[in-house]
């Protein structure tokens, strides 16, 4: 695992250079916000990076329910009985193991790892605008139904899940990166995923933090580049 801090944000990266996954740790002044839980084995190292902050885990808020989003969630819930657990309302459904669409969504099935075995269940139904301390929720649906991304109102830090990736080159969900196609493949909804890209961009965020990647400084003439890219892949397929 490495740490990577930006201010108040804590990038904990595994296998960072073979397959990255990261989770972040995001400091208040009262404990720590979790968002994402990794991988299954990544509970070891995110307590000890709390150590090194030195503050407890307060919150643990999930993007979405992919199994390396979600990979620690129950080891975490078990070490941590007070902590509280959150999730949007509709990738609830996702994390209960229930990938059946809702009415209105596009016919399309939902990809991705989903874990069925999953014990741990969320304290609180996200939803646009909700604030958890610092964090102010944006929906971003595409790459799952019910994706979410974390606006830090303090510094403008954007964790975004995998509605971007930085790994193989910035891209939006959905778009393939040869080096690194993965996110791409797990992703639900193509056109959903820009819309929600574009929302994401329009916050001109002066960090970019992902799922599978470095994070961006100052990312939005990139963020432009890969809205790009997304709108001239999805005209070719129409």
């Amino acid at each position: 695992m490495k740490i990577i801090k930006t201010g108040t944000l804590y990038q904990l990266a595994f296998m960072p250079r073979l397959f990255p996954v990261n989770c972040y740790l995001v400091e208040e002044e009262d404990g720590l916000t979790l968002i994402d839980a990794a991988l299954p084995y990544s509970t070891k190292g995110i307590l000890k990076a709390t150590q090194i902050i030195g503050k407890p885990i307060k919150t643990i808020i999930l993007t979405h329910a992919h199994d390396d989003h979600v990979g620690a969630l129950d080891s975490l819930a078990q070490r941590l009985p007070d902590v509280s657990v959150s999730i949007s309302s509709r990738d609830s459904r996702l994390l209960a193991g229930d990938t059946a669409l809702l009415q209105g969504e596009e016919n399309s099935p939902i990809r991705g790892g989903i874990s069925k075995k999953l014990q741990t269940q969320p304290d609180r139904l996200l939803e646009e605008g909700d604030r958890i301390g610092s964090l102010e929720v944006i929906a971003s649906p595409g790459h799952t139904p019910g994706s979410i991304s974390l606006f830090d109102v303090r510094h403008q830090h954007l964790i975004a899940g995998d509605a971007f990736q930085t790994r193989g080159g910035i891209a939006v969900a959905g778009t393939i990166k040869p080096l690194f196609p993965f996110p791409a493949f797990g992703t639900w909804n193509k056109k959903l995923a820009l819309e929600s890209a574009k929302k994401l961009r329009a916050l001109e965020p002066k960090l970019l933090a992902v799922g599978h990647g470095r994070m961006l400084e100052n990312p939005v003439q990139k963020m432009d580049l890969s809205l790009k890219e997304s709108e001239q892949n999805l005209m070719k397929k129409d």
